[in-house]
């Protein structure tokens, strides 16, 4: 079963915006393309807490090696919760804007 930790929204800039809510976290972010990606190796998007700007994480486009799909993987780190790992999906329903962060708990 996936745990829905954000609920996002896409903006036309490609920034996608909404709440990342844990337990003991409710706190607007935003996915902001990295615009000054540098390398292969850089993130694709960075994650930023609206409050105070500050960078929570960032975010790499993958290719499913079952079905050939690019997503997003992202790696979120805060003392008030330690270190997320999570997947960018759909979210449920028909609208293409509307997106969720699935977290993806160590195994």
């Amino acid at each position: 079963m996936a745990t829905t930790i954000a609920n996002l929204t896409a903006k036309q800039d490609g920034v996608l915006e909404g709440m990342l809510t844990t337990l003991n976290v409710n706190v607007p972010i935003a996915l902001v393309p990295n615009a000054t990606k540098a390398s292969d190796e850089a993130p694709d998007v960075r994650i930023i807490a609206r409050r105070n700007g500050f960078e929570l994480g960032a975010g790499w486009n993958r290719i499913s090696k079952h079905t050939g799909e690019e997503y997003l993987s992202v790696k979120m780190a805060a003392p008030e919760f330690g270190v997320i790992y999570g997947n960018v999906a759909p979210a449920p329903g028909n609208d293409p804007a509307k997106k969720v962060i699935l977290w993806n708990p160590p195994a």
